[in-house]
């Protein structure tokens, strides 16, 4: 016999954008008291994980464990060691993941989740810190913890009031607060989240320019004296739309691009580059990073722009590269 689904009422689009649009609500609100909620346990927590020296060891059963993963996966990228152990697969051996100088982490939402008491056990015996994540004051979890970061209590967005929602999100917003308080606790850089992040989009944004730029020979540069005739040609050869105009000692003095053609157009048979460029370009150097170059490119609204080189005391305002917007859309930044 074939079974029939039950066939109900499809809500219009408008009713299914207000429910989407009430549980983004209901979390927010609960983000909002979460935010004021934090006291001092809080920073109890952050100097206890700074001042540990093993791993932070986060475990978590069912969608906690999901958070937990998150937790220890945002810490070890912003520089905190960080490892999440299964509380099921705990109790089958890898309790040995934890040891003495580790702080544990337990995250559950009702703070009484059963596989979570051997690990908690096991830390008490090797006297590790445990740090525990509940919206349940009178709960296993808060009761056995050393420093206590209890939830407010809120209402999940299921109407139930059952499918972790509302309490999931409290505990990654939390999660996400300690990693980066620890962040700036270490002075965490740029530079440091780069040698983390070698690859992916991330990795590129935090490149240094010099890595990415077309260098010395591929430079579109005229000088001064350039007939306009040359000064088109090597602006249409390259590809960039634009010339450098440099001195006798191969400083940038100026640039050329279309505009600055059109605004000359009736000038270009008899005029040199020097009476046709734009003075005091905009430039960048080499330590600059690809995500501020791009973002330069946005705010100036141009396409491309020379690199200096950095040493001023032997090649002062001498170009060594430039860089393309679609350079960046080729690499994925755009």
């Amino acid at each position: 016999m074939t079974v029939q689904p039950i066939l109900r009422t499809q809500p219009c689009d408008g009713s299914i954008l207000r429910r989407g649009s009430e549980v983004i609500s209901i979390e927010a609100r609960a983000l909002s008291v979460l935010a004021q909620a934090l006291d001092a346990s809080f920073v109890d927590a952050c100097n206890a994980i700074l001042a540990a020296p093993g791993r932070v060891v986060v475990t978590g059963m069912g969608k906690s464990g999901h958070i937990g993963r998150k937790w220890a996966a945002t810490l070890a990228a912003t520089g905190t060691p960080a490892i999440y152990v299964h509380p099921a697969e705990a109790a089958h051996g890898d309790l040995g993941m934890l040891v003495a100088g580790d702080v544990l982490v337990v995250i559950s939402n009702s703070g009484n989740t059963s596989e979570l008491r051997a690990f908690l056990r096991y830390a008490s015996t090797i006297r590790v810190k445990v740090i525990g994540v509940a919206s349940k004051r009178e709960s296993l979890v808060i009761e056995r913890a050393d420093i206590k970061l209890c939830l407010p209590a809120a209402r999940e967005a299921c109407p139930a009031n059952i499918a972790p929602t509302t309490s999931t999100t409290m505990q990654l917003a939390l999660g996400d607060a300690l990693a980066m308080a620890l962040m700036d606790m270490r002075g965490f850089s740029r530079d440091d989240m780069k040698v983390l992040h070698p690859g992916g989009s991330l990795g590129l944004r935090l490149t240094p320019v010099s890595e990415i730029m077309h260098g010395p020979s591929k430079l579109p540069l005229v000088s001064q004296s350039a007939e306009m005739r040359d000064v088109i040609i090597t602006m249409t050869s390259t590809g960039f739309g634009i010339a450098g105009v440099v001195n006798a000692t191969g400083r940038l003095i100026g640039v050329i691009t279309d505009g600055d053609i059109r605004r000359h157009f009736d000038d270009l048979p008899t005029a040199t580059a020097e009476q046709v460029m734009t003075i005091n370009p905009k430039t960048v150097s080499l330590e600059t990073l690809a995500e501020d170059v791009l973002v330069f490119l946005n705010e100036n609204a141009i396409t491309s722009v020379f690199v200096l080189d950095s040493d001023a005391s032997i090649n002062p305002g001498n170009p060594v590269g430039i860089v393309h917007v679609h350079d960046f859309l080729r690499l994925g930044l755009g």
